[in-house]
């Protein structure tokens, strides 16, 4: 009817869209099903940490187990009379339980969560409780009953959880209007935390991972939404040409991984020869790296361009209350652990009870067998005269009892056999009483110390289940990598500089640089217009172009040298700036504004190189000086938007270099974080030294390899480095090594003689080991013998032996045993003083360091003639 009266207003309007109210059963429908998706489905209850699906599971191995192993088909079966859905669902679901080695304890193939391999089928596999499932899972006497769907049979409410579960296993669900995303944390790492709460303490939970890896967790937000954490793979230097993943982010899987690096190494963002996946109990994907491409780099080309970072948000959505709450992982610990306690309670007052009824009846038992009551009710001829005759021969003896006697308790003395009563035992029934007193005192204790008997289960817990538990995931901060500086550039960047194109297709014009997709590109015009865009094909960006390169965001060391005229017949600027920022496609203009400006003198400077220039002018008029040196080092770096120092007010003729410039910038401070074994120049972490370019930082593992290496901030470093320092090639190195071949400990100084090669300065024995380095000019060492009788030894290395090769064996330390070798405080020593300059990054050195003073061989650049004649330098 709705349908026919919607046709009529259609045509009576000329089929104009119209608005149709839903009602009747329609407009509750979406938000029942909605209700039912959210509740019954998706997420997970915050009492037991279950969705019902697991929680029927769990239930229907209790009723089948027998402790013995049951098919997954059988109790997939079984759970269908308690959820409404069908077999598919449950078994990927009960799956995903046993996947996380905690509740089930599973036989057979039941797929890989490294790998993605899927499980085998249900008819296949086998499955039973785990012990921990058994001891922490249920109890029917705590547990809350309902009616299942079809209300043949009862199923519980919630199963009485006496553990964290919901933080332990995690969740994921996507209802209708939200969903939720709980991830998985240690075992021992909540027990640990329960415990804190019930002490009163606080406490911080962050995630763990089967899959292992790293994970940056500073904005975890405790779980919340909002927060967020980057989650790495493990991935180490195998040799010069191969990289090793040991460990894989959570949420991917070796195959999902593999598929992530080979497209982008079909991208070109990073470029492997060949990747082998060795992986079966433990992951091992060899990524084989091509010549000449760094491994350094290449790692962190993975974690910026493929699946070996993953960024994950937490969002924690819990049901409570028959509602959807938002909190944080703490709170549910909070209310875990509170509920445990309660949980306890209730077990121990029904214990209590239980024990109570227990001694009551034994007590009953006894006064009734010690008094031979059960002879008053001989004569009786009536079941109530019985009943009379007991009640009445119990009450003189009965008033130590702690409850009154019911008609229940004497008909359960009757039911007692004549075999009981003729062999009764009176000192048994005593020491069986006080048993039970004993029982019911320990039980009151801990009823009223319910808090440290809730502390003494979690213990115990942790000692009989915590053992192989530990965290798999590293907690690390990541330092933010950015993708330009690590991307593979395998394209070449052109230049059409009269006509104004950029792009990677103009392969006849002028080659500028190596490029990637998402690099950017910096263009100067004629015009003294700037502007960044991104690498294309075919971009035009104007004519009359005078640099091009690739952009580096936040670049303070590249300065920019610039001279030029204000409008067609101003006067001339020049200027020095660096271009940190910018955004994308907009045009800056770099002169005073007027129309008509000109570039005169144009310098890109990587390393903020200042030169000298010399300006010549017109013969015009009476200008009596034509000629004179501009140095660009007396000039301060100022920003691009700064119209510039004066010049001149005369028309210049040409500009030449006179002399080539050095840098004006200090050398740079490079500091080693140790949280993230990365270098950087933010003041994080130790100081390693002022470097130029021709400086080096020495490097030794425990294996005793030595290799010097430029202060590249992309380098990776290994976890068995024991020295890192700046290189001072004049300085020795000795070391303490015991020699596996010989079974000798010896001493050797050397100095790194080939400064681009790693080597090795202790045998290769597989027992030889270092035992100590310095790189003190004067090291002193304390030699501690295994003979107690042998006084300890103090040696002057620098002494004890001379400086040889880096081969040579060494002189031999003792012949006696060693117990260990300490490093001592080193003798005094002064260095040789080193003429250098105490610097900041991006500071300009005072005017009394000039590129005057320093000798330097004059250099021509490049010239153009413009359309005035002049020479213009660029």
């Amino acid at each position: 009817m709705q349908e026919e009266n919607n046709e009529s207003i259609n045509d009576e309007f000329g089929n104009q869209e119209t608005i149709t109210k839903v009602t009747g059963m329609y407009k509750d429908w979406f938000l029942d099903y909605a209700s039912y998706v959210i509740l019954e489905r998706a997420v997970p209850g915050i009492r037991d940490g279950f969705k019902p699906v697991q929680r029927r599971i769990m239930h229907s191995m209790k009723d089948l187990d027998d402790g013995r192993y049951n098919k997954v088909a059988n109790i997939v079966g079984h759970t269908m009379q308690y959820h409404p859905h069908g077999d598919a669902s449950i078994a990927d679901a009960m799956v995903q339980i046993g996947q996380k080695e905690l509740l089930i304890d599973m036989q057979g193939n039941w797929g890989n969560i490294l790998t993605g391999d899927r499980a085998a089928a249900s008819r296949y596999i086998e499955a039973r409780l785990s012990k921990f499932a058994l001891d922490v899972v249920f109890n029917p006497k705590t547990t809350e009953w309902q009616a299942s769907y079809d209300g043949r049979r009862k199923e519980p409410i919630d199963l009485p959880v006496k553990f964290p579960m919901l933080l332990a296993q995690g969740a994921e669900g996507i209802a209708v209007g939200l969903s939720t995303k709980i991830l998985p944390h240690n075992f021992n790492e909540l027990i640990d935390a329960s415990i804190k709460h019930l002490k009163g303490k606080s406490f911080t939970l962050f995630p763990d991972f089967v899959t292992g890896g790293n994970a940056d967790v500073s904005n975890y937000n405790d779980g919340k939404r909002g927060g967020k954490i980057r989650s790495r793979a493990k991935i180490s230097q195998l040799d010069k040409k191969t990289l090793v993943i040991t460990e894989i982010p959570f949420g991917t899987t070796t195959s999902s991984l593999i598929d992530s690096i080979l497209k982008a190494n079909d991208k070109g963002t990073i470029k492997i020869k060949q990747i082998e996946d060795n992986t079966a109990a433990n992951v091992e994907i060899l990524v084989h790296l091509p010549n000449g491409i760094s491994p350094d780099k290449t790692i962190d080309a993975l974690f910026a361009f493929t699946n070996c970072e993953n960024s994950i948000s937490p969002l924690c959505c819990v049901i409570e209350d028959n509602k959807p709450v938002f909190i944080g992982v703490s709170e549910i610990l909070r209310l875990s652990t509170d509920h445990t306690v309660d949980l306890l309670k209730q077990e121990l007052e029904i214990q209590l009870n239980e024990l109570e009824e227990q001694w009551h009846f034994a007590s009953l038992e006894r006064i009734f067998i010690e008094n031979r009551i059960y002879r008053d009710i001989e004569e009786e001829a009536t079941w109530e005269g019985v009943i009379k005759a007991i009640d009445k021969g119990l009450k003189p003896h009965i008033k130590h009892l702690k409850r009154d006697i019911t008609e229940e308790d004497i008909v359960r003395l009757t039911e007692i056999r004549i075999k009981k009563i003729s062999k009764f035992d009176i000192d048994k029934a005593k020491q069986f009483i006080e048993s039970l007193e004993k029982k019911i005192a320990q039980v009151k204790h801990h009823l009223a110390n319910l808090i440290d008997f809730a502390i003494d289960y979690f213990k115990n817990l942790k000692a009989k289940y915590g053992k192989g538990k530990e965290r798999k995931t590293e907690i690390r901060l990541f330092d933010d990598i950015v993708a330009t500086k690590v991307v593979m550039r395998n394209t070449k960047l052109y230049v059409n500089r009269e006509e104004g194109f950029v792009g990677t297709s103009l392969k006849r014009d002028e080659y500028v640089d190596d490029c990637a997709d998402i690099d950017d590109v910096i263009i100067f015009r004629k015009d003294g217009v700037m502007m960044v865009t991104k690498v294309d094909t075919k971009t035009f960006v104007g004519k009359d172009i005078i640099h091009i390169a690739v952009f580096k965001k936040r670049d303070k060391r590249t300065v920019y040298n610039m001279i030029y005229r204000d409008g067609r017949s101003g006067p001339s600027y020049m200027k020095r700036f660096n271009v940190t920022s910018v955004t994308r496609d907009k045009e800056y203009d770099l002169t005073a504004g007027s129309k008509a400006s000109v570039v005169q003198y144009f310098t890109a400077n990587p390393n903020g190189e200042a030169e000298t220039v010399t300006i010549n002018l017109r013969a015009v008029g009476s200008i009596k000086k034509l000629k004179w040196d501009i140095d660009f080092s007396d000039l301060a770096i100022k920003g691009r938007s700064s119209k510039g120092n004066t010049v001149t007010k005369y028309a210049i003729k040409k500009i030449e270099l006179k002399a080539e410039g050095v840098s004006t910038l200090k050398p740079r401070k490079i500091w080693f974080d140790e949280t993230v074994q990365r270098l950087n120049v933010d003041d994080r972490g130790e100081l390693l030294g002022e470097f130029r370019g021709e400086d080096r930082l020495l490097i030794i593992n425990q294996k005793g390899q030595v290799k010097t290496v430029k202060p590249e901030l992309t380098t990776h470093f290994d976890s068995d480095m024991i020295v890192l320092e700046k290189w001072i090639p004049e300085k020795p190195i000795s070391a303490i090594y015991f020699d596996g071949e010989k079974e000798r400990y010896y001493v050797k100084r050397f100095m790194i003689d080939n400064p681009n090669k790693e080597e090795v300065f202790i045998s290769e024995h597989p027992k030889s080991q270092l035992e100590i380095v310095s790189t003190d000019y004067r090291p002193m060492a304390e030699i501690q013998f295994s003979k107690r009788s042998i006084e300890n030894m103090e040696v002057n290395l620098e002494e004890f032996i001379a400086v040889k090769g880096i081969k040579a064996l060494g002189n031999q330390l003792t012949t006696d045993k060693i117990k260990n070798v300490n490093m001592l405080e080193p003798l005094p020593y002064e260095a040789p003083i080193v003429n250098d300059v105490e610097v900041n990054d991006e500071e300009v050195l005072d005017n009394s360091v000039s590129t005057k003073n320093l000798k330097s061989d004059l250099k021509k650049g490049d010239s153009k003639k413009d359309e005035d004649g002049q020479i213009t330098m660029f």
